[in-house]
């Protein structure tokens, strides 16, 4: 791991972040940019979930819309997040802030894929006009809970 780390912080895109005064700044912008279009748009969708707007949008309406926007601030994210960990991967991976945010990312990717392959399955029974079950909504109840928690940790990254 040492090994690949050392390597890492010896690439030219890495060292680009390391010296250029803006780099940092300008891809850390780009990042919350990216956290507020994935976390907005999957707190709009869970909403939904919890039974917001039930009358008014569908949740195939919501999927198709607002995970599609979601999709698009998690590329931003994830990219403009993988330029931050470029500029000091070695300390990035030491911190324990770092490494719970990663966990929790993996634990919302998670929920994602569960809703997706489970839930969600039988949508057409409860998509408008109906309460979402219970399943669906603990689901968005967890992702909401989980997304705060991910910001909560990468904010701490700058001080622990």
């Amino acid at each position: 791991m040492d090994a690949l780390l050392e390597w890492l912080s010896q690439t030219a895109l890495a060292r680009w972040m390391q010296n250029a005064i803006w780099a940092f700044p300008i891809a850390e912008i780009v990042h919350i940019f990216g956290i507020s279009v994935l976390v907005g748009a999957a707190a709009l969708f869970d909403l939904r979930l919890l039974g917001v707007g039930r009358r008014a949008m569908s949740v195939t309406f919501a999927v198709r819309f607002l995970l599609r926007t979601a999709r698009v601030g998690f590329v931003i994210a994830v990219s403009s997040g993988a330029l931050l960990f470029l500029s000091n991967a070695a300390d990035f991976v030491a911190n324990r802030a770092f490494q719970v945010k990663m966990l929790l990312l993996a634990a919302a990717l998670a929920n994602v894929l569960i809703f997706h392959l489970g839930i969600y399955r039988s949508v057409a029974r409860w998509d408008l006009n109906v309460p979402t079950p219970l399943a669906a909504r603990l689901a968005a109840l967890f992702s909401l809970a989980i997304w705060l928690a991910i910001i909560a940790a990468g904010r701490l990254i700058a001080y622990v």
